[in-house]
């Protein structure tokens, strides 16, 4: 990386650990020495093992269930600033909670909203996300935000497997922009499915709008949890005569029975990023690294480049 002789510290929670050895090698220097434990009753200690006195520090942390994950960040983010750090910036793969990120029910927490507060009043000056599910939750913060697309590394994938015939599916409305940056990038043509949620967590195919028929299927989301929606979409799409079907999504949570209703489902291929650290292996799922694009990103901020330019027009 061009970026290897700046002066930046990286550090990383303990969150997912792998993907931010990863960004550091790739931008070229170690992750910072910091200490992080619990004590007996739970509480989380952090002390930072080298002087950050005036530099720029970049805190790596994905922040997926459970809140500890949150609570860690603070305390580094907290811990830097009463240490000096010239500049803070958050670097978070994935954002958990911004599945809440509006008031749709009355008496409900607009919780992306509230994190954005708590890292803010914590003292960062920037944050680097990638794929938030909802872009304007970038404005529930008052530093500026960095937004970083999967679709480029999930675009490079996939263009490398020749696929024809292919047909780009949103397995819902709200992931109709996605999925047309998705067609636009693979000359693919567009689908969407019309979707009902009875209640949270569950997902019933109403409607499949565009021609699958005999077509290759691409499936594109940000999150998939209990892959409700994501594997019903697949089964109504063979049932709709789709040839071979694969899915994309950014943030792996995979919590609940979506193991195992990826590999009861019609999805033949299902690629995820690293964003957040897989519990278990799978013959269906395959992991793409996003640690090249953070590293850059990081370079740039530090330099005070573009980012946007990463995502080429």
């Amino acid at each position: 990386m061009p970026y290897a002789n700046l002066p930046i510290s990286l550090f990383a929670g303990r969150s997912n650990p792998v993907l931010a050895e990863e960004i550091a090698r790739t931008y070229g220097q170690d992750l910072g020495r910091v200490t992080i434990k619990n004590f007996s009753d739970g509480e989380i200690y952090v002390r930072y093992e080298e002087s950050i006195r005036g530099t720029d520090v970049f805190i790596i942390q994905s922040t997926p269930p459970c809140a500890d994950n949150w609570m860690e960040l603070l305390l580094l983010i907290d811990a830097a600033k009463r240490a000096s750090a010239a500049r803070i910036t958050a670097v978070l793969p994935y954002f958990g909670y911004a599945r809440q990120e509006r008031k749709d029910q009355p008496r409900v927490s607009i919780a992306s909203k509230l994190m954005a507060d708590m890292l803010v009043t914590a003292g960062i000056d920037r944050l680097l996300t990638m794929d938030l599910h909802a872009s304007q939750i970038q404005g529930f913060f008052d530093v500026p935000v960095d937004h970083l697309y999967a679709s480029s590394v999930f675009a490079d994938y996939f263009r490398d497997l020749h696929l024809t015939n292919l047909v780009v599916v949103a397995p819902d409305v709200g992931a109709i922009k996605m999925a047309r940056a998705y067609a636009n990038r693979l000359h693919a043509e567009l689908a969407v499915i019309d979707k009902r949620r009875p209640q949270q967590n569950e997902a019933e195919v109403v409607n499949i709008i565009g021609e699958v028929e005999g077509k290759n299927v691409l499936l594109i989301d940000d999150i998939i949890d209990t892959a409700g929606t994501l594997t019903n979409a697949a089964n109504a799409l063979r049932r709709a005569g789709a040839m071979e079907i694969m899915a994309a999504c950014t943030h792996a949570l995979l919590s609940g029975p979506a193991y195992e209703r990826i590999e009861a489902s019609s999805l033949g291929r299902l690629v995820v990023t690293n964003s957040i650290p897989l519990t278990r292996t799978s013959t269906c799922i395959e992991v793409v690294s996003v640690a090249e694009m953070f590293a850059d990103a990081i370079g740039r901020i530090a330099t005070d480049a573009s980012v946007s330019t990463l995502f080429g027009p």
